[in-house]
């Protein structure tokens, strides 16, 4: 039951972030067992933060909508 409810946590969270991603990118979103007893605002900066640090590796500046974008 626990995975279940951090897996809807995420989910939610992940919606804001979509327009934030390039087209066509898909992202796999992996939670350790941590994160079940993660506040909501640890777990959502966590994401933030791996989302960021997953588009700089790929040469996306974070918060640009598509790929090639100034």
């Amino acid at each position: 039951m626990q995975r279940h409810r951090v897996t809807r946590r995420l989910r939610h969270l992940m919606a804001g972030h979509l327009e934030t991603l390039p087209d066509g990118l898909g992202v796999v979103v992996r939670a350790l067992p941590p994160a079940v007893a993660a506040e909501g605002d640890t777990l959502a900066t966590a994401l933030s933060s791996c989302l960021e640090r997953a588009l700089r590796s790929l040469g996306q500046p974070p918060g640009t909508p598509a790929w090639g974008a100034p």
